[in-house]
């Protein structure tokens, strides 16, 4: 018979579950997963993995109509949908068979089943057919993670409106598309459909696009994104959804009048919901606020041997949260030494859409609201020369630092590349960086990492090339 008593349990084998569940073996304890449905859970198979590749066929695309920018000539320019798809349901596959490969080299069994507590350490597993077993263990970690949320009048329903499920395999390349939210899910969808060709149009209920970013940062991607084509409407609520034979009309309230809107199809992309019903959570001392689970620093919930990491114990919503709490909820149980709580203000935020934007850390605007006197820096792409080579020079980097000590506050980027050039800022500001460190650190020429260093300076009134 199977083993059925561990150290470590964890429930759900996402971004934020795989990952405890490997450290805790690597650690010498006894680990091991339930999962339902998909190894590397829906950041591997339905989010964040997905729709980059989607997105990076479609960048190829939009490179290739504008081919003649570079120099070069081609005919025929054109794309196979169901082949786009299918490019990104293979690159899914591979890395949720990678999940399982990562799992099995480190002895970690996967129970396959949905997963309730039961009291006393213990946990029910029932399988899709539903035999049931009953697992035990010292420490339990919840990593449900979480699914879409919708509003009432707007449920996807598969046909004419879309969740990012959907989405993510469109049966049909509609040629209007109108997209519910402006947050990273929202606005990515937007981008790829924009870039096949799709008349897109965006309806935000805050004031602004991307409304977690910078409001520069903000208002330099909405100004690209209209440049490109899209129509977004700000201040905005879609009321009402009514469908027809082929096409949705969408209501959408803007300053109290309504206005209607004919496309082929909507997609959602309103916030998340966490994944705590029906896991058993009624008769524990577990505490939930607004439907995530309530932790400590170190992942604990109020009932002793418990634990949540990821979506399910609330935001941010980002697979490398869930992945860091995953590895800082274990080590505490193994007793590592020095092990310390998340800095969430260390945790990077990136949107793949076209241009790109990244961030870290405050804002100006709550810089500022913190009590900080502040210094901020600003290095446009037009003054870089690997990004006018690039054919890439729009886009903007900005650092904002405490006036008093120098600390890197937060640093905010839109452009090409910036979701791989925010590590840089990440790394600083981990280790505390002042602008001292970043002014004397030499950043190779050409490169577009040379705008962070040009940032830094204009912030002191010291910036070369611009």
């Amino acid at each position: 018979m199977a083993d059925t008593e561990f150290d470590v349990l964890v429930l759900g084998a996402g971004p934020g579950g795989y990952v405890a569940a490997i450290r805790a073996a690597q650690l010498g304890l006894k680990a091991a997963v339930v999962e339902r449905e998909h190894l590397g859970g829906i950041c591997l198979n339905w989010g964040c993995i997905p729709t980059k590749a989607l997105l990076r066929s479609a960048e190829i695309y939009g490179y290739m109509k504008h081919a003649d920018a570079y120099g070069l000539t081609v005919s025929g320019v054109g794309f196979d949908l169901p082949k786009v798809v299918k490019r990104s349901r293979q690159v899914a596959n591979q890395l949720s068979a990678g999940v399982k490969g990562l799992l099995k080299k480190n002895k970690v069994p996967v129970f396959d089943g949905t997963a309730k507590l039961a009291g006393g350490g213990k946990v029910t597993v029932t399988a899709k057919d539903g035999a049931s077993q009953t697992l035990a263990a010292k420490h339990i970690i919840i990593a449900t993670g979480a699914r879409a949320r919708s509003l009432p009048g707007l449920e996807p329903d598969g046909k004419f409106v879309w969740s990012y499920k959907e989405a993510l395999v469109p049966d049909t390349m509609p040629k209007s598309l109108l997209v519910v939210g402006s947050g990273a899910i929202g606005i990515e969808f937007a981008s790829f459909f924009r870039t096949l060709g799709a008349e897109v149009t965006v309806v935000e209920v805050m004031d602004r696009v991307l409304p977690v970013e910078d409001e520069e940062i903000s208002a330099f991607a909405r100004k690209q994104f209209e440049k490109q084509g899209m129509k977004i409407i700000t201040g905005g609520k879609v009321t009402k959804l009514d469908k027809g034979a082929t096409t949705v009309t969408a209501h959408v309230e803007v300053g109290g009048k309504v206005e209607t809107l004919t496309v082929e199809r909507v997609i959602t992309a309103v916030g998340i919901q966490a994944n705590t019903e029906n896991i058993g959570l009624e008769n524990t001392k577990v505490k939930l606020d607004r439907g995530h689970i309530v932790t400590d620093g170190y992942l604990r919930t109020g009932e002793p041997g418990v634990y949540a990491i990821g979506d399910v114990a609330g935001a941010p919503w980002l697979a490398h949260k869930a992945s860091h709490e995953g590895v800082i909820c274990v080590e505490k149980i193994a007793g590592v030494k020095d092990v310390h709580p998340m800095d969430k203000l260390n945790i990077p935020g990136c949107t793949y859409c076209n241009p790109q934007v990244a961030s870290v850390g405050l804002t100006e605007a709550k810089a500022k609201a913190a009590g900080y006197e502040i210094k901020v820096g600003r290095f446009p792409f037009i003054g870089n020369g690997k990004a006018i080579a690039l054919g890439e020079a729009e886009g903007l980097v900005k650092t904002v630092f405490d006036a008093k000590t120098g600390e890197l506050l937060g640093a905010h980027m839109v452009g090409a590349e910036v979701t791989e050039l925010i590590q840089g800022y990440v790394v600083g500001k981990t280790l505390e960086t002042t602008e001292a460190e970043l002014m004397h650190t030499i950043f190779a020429h050409p490169t577009l990492s040379e705008m962070m260093h040009e940032s830094v300076l204009a912030a002191y009134g010291r910036a070369i090339h611009y």
